[in-house]
């Protein structure tokens, strides 16, 4: 083999190697549309984050139990149970790009999607969280969208890299828009 074919041989790994990769790629979802495709949403505070080895102990999955507040979609009970990929369970750890974190005594507006009779996944991964903040000298709270970090947001349509949608915004307008979601004509609230 000459020096010629081996470099040749090699070029496209060398260029596979310098495209920038995203770890997880998600379509954006609208305020609105987690709303109406949620079967619920829930105010409240982490009261229990745990993570363990799935039934099959090939991976590891992280419980989170939050005490709910109030019920802005649904009727999930005083509590729910959300239990997702990735999560440390001693040394090892796996990590899920573009998943929610939590954190104990945090509170949260979360809207959630069923996973089985008694768990759910939260909407949208971290799209479907907003985490409330008590700003220091201020009368009302703030929800803030939960970090997206390097995962690639598309549009719906077009499939081309946006931006995400979401924002910071008071916590009684964000209430008020998932109630005007849910009030729009052809929306039927799903029932667990």
């Amino acid at each position: 083999m000459t020096l010629s074919t081996a470099l040749r041989a090699l070029l496209p790994v060398v260029l596979l190697l310098c495209v920038p990769a995203s770890a997880t790629t998600l379509l954006r979802a609208e305020l609105p549309e987690l709303a109406q495709s949620a079967d619920a949403v829930v105010h409240g505070t982490v009261r229990r984050v745990e993570s363990r080895w799935s039934g099959d102990g090939r991976r590891i999955v992280t419980d989170v139990e939050i005490q709910v507040t109030e019920a802005l979609k649904g009727q999930p009970g005083s509590t729910v149970l959300i239990t997702q990929p990735g999560g440390r369970v001693g040394d090892i750890g796996q990590k899920v790009s573009g998943l929610a974190t939590f954190a104990l005594g945090e509170e949260v507006v979360v809207f959630l999607s069923r996973q089985g009779p008694q768990a759910f996944r939260v909407s949208g991964m971290a799209q479907g969280k907003y985490k409330v903040q008590h700003p220091e000298g201020e009368r009302r709270a703030m929800a803030v969208p939960e970090s997206l970090g390097d995962t690639l947001v598309l549009d719906a349509a077009t499939r081309q890299p946006v931006e995400p949608s979401s924002r910071s915004l008071p916590l009684a307008d964000l209430k008020a828009a998932i109630r005007t979601a849910l009030a729009q004509p052809g929306t039927q609230e799903k029932r667990p």
